[in-house]
């Protein structure tokens, strides 16, 4: 199982960051591999001026490549991050559609009492057209996250614990669904 996992904070400590490695810990792929958002902010003129830039293409064949996506995003003013957002615009724009029928968890950690309840629902927003498969729960919503990580970046918390737990067992079963049925022509 080949995972990529999408970080909607650039901050290298993020609690979002942490999240993340911790599903892939629950998760246990084979092959991880965290995607890098630090992209140029998309400007129509650039992309006519110079096409797809490398590290879009890059992201957009990591995405392409991936078994499935994990993503933990912050909550930015009841939404998801704008790095996310710029990253979903440029991927866009890419010939062909990678995330087409692609399996993705979405996970959050916001400093509110809803754990990024909101930002999560704008990016299920945002994805619906890219055709993916969200797992749909159970839902992974950290709130006060400063209190749910230990040191050493490993989620303490029970409840959130199991569903993290339950999240990556059903985004197993869903990629396991993709394995099934093999690759669509169409």
């Amino acid at each position: 199982m080949n995972i990529l996992g999408i970080c909607g904070s650039l901050r290298k400590d993020s609690f979002n960051r942490k999240l993340l490695h911790e599903a892939a810990a629950v998760l246990a792929p084979e092959r991880f591999e965290e995607a890098d958002l630090r992209l140029p902010l998309y400007d129509g003129d650039l992309e006519a001026a110079e096409g797809i830039p490398p590290a879009v293409q890059a992201l957009a064949d990591a995405i392409a490549a991936a078994d499935g996506v994990i993503i933990a995003s912050p909550e930015y003013n009841k939404a998801y991050s704008g790095v996310l957002k710029n990253a979903l615009d440029w991927v866009s724009r890419v010939k062909g559609n990678p995330w087409e029928d692609k399996p993705v968890a979405i996970l959050s950690a916001a400093a509110g009492r809803e754990g990024g309840a909101r930002g999560q629902f704008a990016l299920r927003l945002a994805l619906a057209p890219f055709r993916v498969r969200i797992v749909p729960g159970p839902e992974v919503l950290v709130a006060r996250p400063a209190e749910q990580f230990d040191p050493e970046g490993r989620l303490v918390g029970e409840s959130y614990r199991a569903a993290l737990e339950g999240l990556m067992a059903a985004l197993r079963r869903e990629i396991g669904r993709s394995f099934a049925h093999g690759p669509e022509s169409g």
